[in-house]
């Protein structure tokens, strides 16, 4: 146990790198806040994971794309983050942020300050099943923040990074199949923090989005139920009558050929005459809403005719997978729970080498610095009969994913 003098000196410094995250000109509220910016944000880990893990998910299971995403956008105001916003996949485990987010990270070549940190229901951390296969903080660890006023404050203050909001809300994606693509009413929290902070907004396209979990519809009633347990909706399809027999499939993903299409850059505070935002009245709030809306729904359009023909591209799918035969496995959702577990453990197991004669660094540019040279030396996730094997020795708990009723019960009772 450490000492009392050394503890309080630990707490005072971490006080202070949280704070050294935000403009020296934020209020005391939000400095105050500032923890929520590393309570659990893990640099090392979001590279670790996207590395070893997502990128060959994205490459060879989502086949992901970015288009128009060449050039990063740069922000206009330096002392404010970009705010990116897109549609959200209607009935899905939000399997399309996890993509886009380390994809964006790889493409900006993992430059947290090009990259962003998603604005997330808080529904995803509160309860510890909706973090995919109940691996703790799993979204905070990747820099998700939960969607409160004061949080989204605190990020706006922050040049560290930019900002990623599916402004649709839970109703994006509790929208069900028969409204894909169709853009719900528009929260106008993000249309203020652009006008107060004067700082773009970057619209993109999520395509084949939609299709992560299709033909899967929403009832009320079902939704106002499951909310009470912790999850914001609950699909209804053929697929929710298969999860009480394989639980995993409660994470399921079809292999949708996900697609980023950069749309027009927005500058609202432009739009509305460069007024402050106390001088906006909510009727000139929402009537620029429904113009961004409009906007994001032509574009998304447009994107959805242009690649959203041939939302799996089977032979497409085949034929990445052909070329990688030797990483098919990795592809394989059912695996997902033993995989993500298995990068868990051997992330931590890599951590407590690094820090055995130092502290783990609190600053995120030193985290990616310690971790990122022994994770380009391993490559990708050593994934063998052997491996599958030792994980399930040492976390057994895995295979109630697999097990009828009981794992259900497993998923839904963590705490």
């Amino acid at each position: 146990m450490l000492p009392q003098t050394e503890l309080k000196k630990q707490m005072v410094d971490k006080k202070n790198h949280s704070i050294s995250l935000v403009n020296d000109n934020a209020p005391k509220e939000i400095k105050e806040n500032a923890h929520i910016l590393d309570d659990h944000f893990d640099m090392g880990y979001a590279y670790s994971i996207s590395k070893l893990l997502i990128q060959f998910i994205n490459d060879g299971y989502f086949r992901i794309k970015f288009i128009g995403f060449d050039e990063l956008p740069q922000r206009n105001n330096p002392d404010a983050p970009l705010i990116y916003a897109s549609n959200h996949s209607g009935m899905a485990f939000p399997w399309d942020a996890i993509s886009f987010v380390s994809g964006l990270f790889e493409k900006s070549d993992f430059n947290l300050k090009n990259s962003v940190r998603a604005i997330t229901a808080p529904a995803l951390s509160r309860s510890k099943f909706m973090n995919p296969f109940i691996l703790p903080n799993f979204w905070k660890k990747l820099g998700a923040l939960d969607a409160t006023w004061l949080n989204y404050e605190t990020a706006m203050h922050t040049n560290a990074s930019n900002v990623l909001v599916y402004p649709e809300g839970v109703p994006g994606i509790g929208k069900g199949f028969d409204n894909k693509y169709t853009l719900q009413r528009l929260a106008t929290s993000t249309l203020r923090m652009s006008i107060k902070y004067k700082t773009d907004i970057i619209p993109f396209a999520t395509v084949n989005g939609e299709y992560i979990n299709p033909f899967s519809y929403s009832v009320s009633i079902i939704n106002d139920f499951v909310q009470k347990l912790g999850i914001p909706f609950l699909p209804l399809g053929f697929m929710t009558t298969m999860i009480p027999i394989q639980p995993w499939l409660f994470y399921f993903a079809f292999p949708a050929n996900l697609t980023f299409v950069r749309g027009k850059r927005i500058s609202p505070y432009k739009m509305i005459g460069e007024k402050n935002i106390e001088d906006i009245s909510e009727e000139e709030i929402y009537e620029l809403s429904e113009k961004i809306h409009d906007q994001m729904q032509i574009e998304l359009d447009k994107a959805v005719e242009l690649y959203g023909q041939k939302p799996y591209n089977l032979m497409d799918l085949l034929e990445v997978n052909t070329k990688n035969i030797g990483r098919a496995f990795k592809f394989f959702p059912a695996l997902w729970p033993i995989i993500f577990k298995q990068h868990f453990n051997s992330f931590n197991q890599l951590k407590k080498e690094l820090t055995k004669e130092q502290e783990y660094p609190k600053e995120f540019e030193k985290q990616l610095e310690l971790v990122k040279p022994e994770v380009d030396k391993q490559k990708e996730l050593d994934i063998s009969v052997s491996s599958v094997v030792d994980t399930l020795m040492e976390n057994p708990e895995i295979l109630l994913f697999y097990t009828p009723v009981a794992g259900l019960l497993h998923i839904f009772s963590s705490k």
